[in-house]
């Protein structure tokens, strides 16, 4: 980061962010007027402009048209609507195809992509790198002092649809960025076991990326090819974020991030969170059959983390249904509202959409926007209305933080590595058990923070991993570390297996996890599908387990529950162990909801973390407190009327009321509470 570090928040914004994409070139011209009374009526404070517009500012190369775009900023600063303006890298002109096709993605099967979707990029590409570069100089010698102008925003999704290339432009700069990792070849081929399968390189000259191959690649060599396509991208990142922060100074860069959506698993957000000013994310409703507000919570809480637990801005979500799944709900009445504020009582700064004007033409045309299709005597625009009011009501809370109870353990890099060919059992998947693991805690009404395996866990008294398969030694020694200090760790099966490089710990399973978890594993022995197996505690009472067992055998551990079937029938299921001021648990199948809220129960008993076993099911509460107050958030998603204990009186920001003892919370609602104090 330069020396001369820019804000970190909006530049000029007064109060929580609201409004969304807004995408004029689009529409004649005559509707921005029109555009703009409606975003005053409905309460919008920031608008996100110019993402896929290089083509209509570079029309040709080297010919510029910032007419249109000098009108815009004009017009929407006169209505007092900040900007975030977008360097439209994501979306390259026609004509920068035509006179540089090899700037197009190539996938693992030798398949070039073609012009005409978005993000078609290969990132490696000197070509796309200099246009880039000029086009974002150009965009910051224009409108870095606009008085609009509040943070910038560098390209769009990066990792979506296209992370990794695979083109000969790829494969030079890959090895470059092995040379730099590596040194020399010979620690490369130690480091990918290239002794196997007569793999070994006699020059970085001779490795190419992992390209389709007859079976299996090495899982080294796809690992770290994973890395090098995301830390690719973040170099083009980082250009452009430089080039705005030498022309435009003191303004704030980002890119939107899409943190616990699977379609983005290709980056590494704990490094991308170092590299912004201001971290931003994206999230859209799964519609899956899960509740979808659990996933939410967890986007958002895991995004506060990548913010290092600093405010954040939701930038993108939707005001109903999407277009891009097979099945696309509409939002329930007061569903909008409730996805908005569950975002902000995780620490976002506001709410963002995509988009202001739902689009007549294009892919997107039938995803739901902020002005619908329908205009304004629609339910979704009298609910973005409201939305609104109820934003402004919030303001006192920006730079406020959200106050966790409990941590879990994410990282990208090991889930890479878990995913790769040739595992166990194609039914385990560490990102269930990391959803499983969430939902447990968000039903004990417990707020997560995620961590790094090596980061500091010191002010959590309970700390949860589940299947963290890729654990260097140094996260070994801070696990180790964090129990003996009087930590509470729970870790699920599979973990503490490889390190870095895909490499398996020496001795046996779970290798750096081993002392603290006072076991060893002998062997695995997974499920077939829809197998079962029980397991039985010391009282007689029975959970059960399915995908996975493990012949575990205690070296310190005592035994919880045991395997009353299977293979494994006789041995430990669920271990815990006491060391130094500590307690390590840890469970070697796959539990249910009922197990996994039975194992965190115990857990938590051990980590004397209040329960909060007066909630009811489906009503969050999350605590945001700073300077200027404390403020509760009780957000209630079933269909029935809730009462929420208020130990501190205080006054309802949404309604005005006063408030004390229990806080009426009505079914569907929100209330949040700014404590007395």
């Amino acid at each position: 980061m330069p020396e001369s570090m820019p804000e970190t928040s909006p530049r000029g914004l007064t109060r929580l962010a609201f409004g969304g994409d807004y995408n004029p070139e689009q529409w004649p011209e005559s509707v921005w007027q029109e555009d703009v009374r409606l975003m005053r009526e409905a309460g919008v404070t920031m608008v996100s402009v110019g993402i896929f517009s290089w083509a209509l500012l570079e029309p040709s190369p080297g010919v510029y048209d910032f007419g249109w775009m000098d009108r815009l900023l004009d017009l929407l600063h006169e209505h007092g609507i900040r900007v975030d303006l977008g360097t439209p890298t994501v979306c390259p002109p026609v004509w920068f195809y035509r006179a540089h096709p090899d700037a197009l993605p190539v996938t693992a099967d030798g398949v070039r992509h073609e012009f005409g979707s978005r993000a078609a990029i290969c990132h490696s590409n000197a070509d796309y790198r200099t246009a880039a570069a000029s086009i974002t100089t150009k965009l910051a010698e224009r409108y870095g002092d606009h008085p609009a102008l509040a943070m910038w925003h560098v390209h769009n999704e990066y990792g979506v649809p296209v992370s990794a290339c695979y083109c000969d432009s790829c494969a030079a700069h890959f090895r470059r960025w092995l040379a730099a990792a590596y040194g020399t070849v010979d620690a490369l081929n130690e480091a990918w076991g290239t002794a196997f399968w007569g793999q070994r390189y006699a020059a970085f000259e001779d490795i190419n990326p992992p390209r389709t191959t007859p079976t299996a690649v090495n899982p080294a060599q796809a690992l770290d090819y994973k890395r090098f396509a995301d830390a690719t991208m973040r170099e083009n990142f980082v250009m452009e974020r430089d080039i705005l922060h030498r022309v435009s100074p003191g303004v704030p860069v980002t890119t939107n991030f899409m943190t616990a959506l699977s379609q983005c698993d290709s980056v590494d957000y704990w490094a991308w969170g170092r590299e912004v000013d201001l971290v931003t994310n994206d999230h859209y409703l799964i519609t899956d059959g899960r509740r979808t507000h659990v996933n939410l919570a967890m986007a958002a809480d895991l995004t506060r983390s990548v913010a290092g637990g600093a405010p954040w801005i939701l930038l993108e979500h939707s005001t109903s249904g999407v277009n891009w799944q097979p099945r696309n709900p509409a939002k329930a009445p007061g569903q909008m509202a409730r996805n908005s504020l569950g975002h902000v009582a995780r620490g976002s700064e506001g709410a963002m959409f995509f988009q202001w004007r739902q689009s007549r033409r294009g892919a997107e045309k039938f995803h739901s926007a902020m002005l619908p299709h329908g205009g304004t005597d629609t339910r979704v625009w009298r609910e973005v209305v409201q939305l609104g009011a109820s934003l402004d009501s919030l303001s006192t809370v920006r730079g406020t933080r959200t106050r966790a109870d409990v941590a879990m353990l994410w990282d990208w890099h090991s889930w890479w590595a878990q995913n790769l060919d040739w595992r166990p059992n194609a039914d385990h998947d560490p990102r269930e058990r990391a959803d499983s693991f969430y939902e447990a805690l968000y039903d004990r009404h417990l707020t997560v923070d995620f961590a790094h395996p090596e980061a500091d866990l010191s002010a959590y008294p309970l700390v949860v991993v589940p299947a963290l398969y890729l654990m260097t030694e140094a996260a070994g020694r801070n696990l180790r570390r964090y129990v003996e200090n009087g930590g509470t760790l729970v870790v699920s099966y599979f973990s503490g297996i490889v390190d870095e490089h895909d490499a398996v710990h020496e001795g046996a399973y779970p290798g750096p996890l081993r002392d603290v978890l006072g076991l060893t594993v002998e062997e695995f022995s997974p499920l077939l599908q829809d197998q079962l197996v029980r397991i039985t505690g010391p009282d007689g009472s029975e959970l059960s387990g399915d995908v996975w067992t493990e012949f575990v055998v205690p070296r310190g551990a005592e035994t919880v529950w045991t395997y009353a079937d299977g293979l494994t029938a006789g041995h430990p299921a669920v271990t815990r162990h006491r060391l130094g001021e500590g307690t390590a648990w840890y469970v070697s199948t796959r539990l249910g909801a009922d197990g996994l809220d039975a194992l965190l129960g115990w857990a938590v008993e051990d980590a004397q973390v209040t329960p909060r076993a007066d909630l009811p099911r489906d009503v969050e509460v999350v605590l945001r407190a700073g300077e200027s107050g404390s403020f509760l958030f009780a957000i209630n998603h079933t269909a029935s009327d809730a009462k929420v204990p208020l130990e501190t009186p205080g006054t309802e920001l949404l309604t005005g009321e006063r408030a004390a003892g229990r806080l009426e919370v009505p079914a569907g609602a929100v209330r949040v509470v700014r404590l007395d104090g």
